[in-house]
């Protein structure tokens, strides 16, 4: 049995608002997280939506635990420095696998999750990442509404995004000549080295 977290987080400002450039420092406003089993041919068997309000984050840690993969979509280099200094353990030690940053490591460039979704699924994020920290802004119940709904549609994207690299072994996306590409994945999980309970 495998564990896996899809998970992605919306922040209540942009970089053009704040002096920095530590992530940390737009403060998360939501925070939604896919939890769900595979089997052995890495099959879904069961998964469950969680979203978090930043006032309910305390509920919202055990879900990291016990994991196999913790999976986003530059998470590395975003979600997880935001989430890290709030965290009651070490956030940044855990299992994290990271899609944007697989794909950089064989392109040596990065791609948006919508160009990867687009051509590899045919479909495309529901709303933008400037909208969600509006909806915040906002805080009406229906902006707010608005706002898990466009966290949790990127997590489901996510998902289905890793999951056809894992099962295809590539994804697909234009390059800058508007050439349609594969970039070559192994999502796969590592064999376990039977060898190894033998003496």
């Amino acid at each position: 049995m495998i564990t896996e977290v899809i998970f992605d987080l919306e922040t209540q400002k942009l970089f053009s608002d704040i002096n920095t450039t530590n992530p940390a420092d737009l403060l998360v406003s939501v925070v939604s997280l896919y939890t769900r089993q595979l089997d052995d041919q890495l099959n879904e068997i069961s998964g469950q939506m969680h979203s978090f309000w930043v006032d309910d984050f305390s509920s919202m840690w055990p879900y990291f635990s016990n994991v196999n993969r913790i999976i986003g979509f530059n998470s590395l280099k975003f979600d997880v420095p935001i989430l890290a200094p709030l965290s009651p353990f070490s956030f940044t030690s855990l299992s994290h696998f990271d899609i944007m940053a697989k794909i950089q490591d064989v392109l040596g460039h990065r791609l948006s999750l919508s160009a990867i979704a687009r051509q590899t699924l045919s479909q495309d994020k529901t709303d933008i990442g400037t909208n969600a920290v509006l909806y915040w802004q906002e805080h009406s119940p229906e902006s707010l509404k608005k706002l898990q709904q466009y966290c949790e549609a990127d997590v489901l994207l996510t998902r289905d995004v890793y999951d056809y690299a894992l099962k295809n072994g590539h994804l697909k996306y234009i390059d800058k000549w508007n050439t349609p590409r594969l970039v070559d994945l192994d999502f796969s999980y590592p064999v376990p080295d039977r060898q190894s309970s033998f003496f």
